[in-house]
């Protein structure tokens, strides 16, 4: 039996905004919460595959889910720009209502050491990766707050963890600094609206055999036995965003963790 929309699952009836979208993990996460009878609007600067150089576009993203029964729509968005931001949302809600689930996991991201990191490039990834995902948390809060209901998922790293100082590295310390500013505003506003029955979790996927991982040279000899399936991410994610919110926020995870801690079976998803 194939893969299928339950539009009676335990999204139903909900909106869900997934940013990064194009391709890897934001695309399993569309996928699943399709599956689960979510209204979808994926986002990302690549329309259709071709246009970069990693594999993947939010055409197909949207496509797969509506082909098999699902709701979707593709809102191309560039996250460094206010004006692509505050129009996301915008269609998002002339399309579907407003948002119920926000995901941040759009990212640009550069390895290079400190001393040779360019300003411009620096200003990128922390506008991408941390500003955009507190921005439009500002602008999906009002309607989360008078609806006294909500979800705020923002995807974030190993990274984000103090290395060893004798560990070396790969250029990653500003990549490592946005997520962890990311953990630190997710923590902090999940106590802001904790009353307001809405829940903000912060997940790291560990290493998943994305485009994105395979062109940094992520998946290595040494490594690939550590690669973490994209459904398990996906199966994570969903759990953070369902149940009872004051029950199920405020978490620093990552995918491994809640799926052993809750003994999650992954579902297979719409596309990989």
């Amino acid at each position: 039996m194939g893969v299928s929309i339950n539009k009676d699952g335990v999204l139903s009836g909900q909106v869900a905004l997934i940013t990064g979208a194009s391709r890897g993990i934001g695309a399993a996460i569309a996928y699943r919460y399709a599956q689960e009878g979510a209204k979808v609007v994926v986002t990302a600067r690549t329309l259709e595959d071709g246009d970069n150089v990693l594999s993947g576009g939010i055409n197909s993203v949207a496509q797969t889910i509506n082909d098999a029964g699902g709701e979707a729509m593709a809102v191309r968005a560039d996250l460094s720009l206010d004006d692509h931001r505050v129009n996301l949302i915008k269609q998002a809600e002339e399309a579907y209502g407003s948002v119920d689930i926000l995901v941040n996991n759009g990212a640009v991201t550069f390895f290079i050491p400190v001393k040779d990191f360019p300003q411009k490039r620096y200003n990128l990834m922390m506008e991408v990766q941390v500003y955009a995902a507190f921005h439009l948390s500002q602008m999906v809060l009002p309607g989360m707050i008078e609806r006294q209901s909500g979800r705020i998922l923002n995807v974030s790293s190993h990274a984000a963890i103090h290395p060893a100082k004798d560990a070396g590295g790969r250029g990653g310390t500003v990549y490592g600094m946005c997520k962890a500013a990311l953990e630190r505003f997710t923590t902090g506003l999940a106590s802001e609206v904790y009353e307001d029955n809405i829940g903000v979790n912060v997940i790291s996927p560990g290493l998943v055999a994305t485009p994105g991982a395979v062109y940094h040279n992520l998946i290595t000899e040494e490594s690939k036995d550590r690669v973490t399936p994209v459904e398990h991410m996906a199966e994570a994610c969903l759990h953070l965003v369902t149940g009872t919110a004051r029950d199920n926020t405020g978490a620093i995870t990552y995918a491994d963790d809640v799926m052993r801690e809750q003994n999650l079976e992954a579902a297979e998803l719409l596309a990989n």
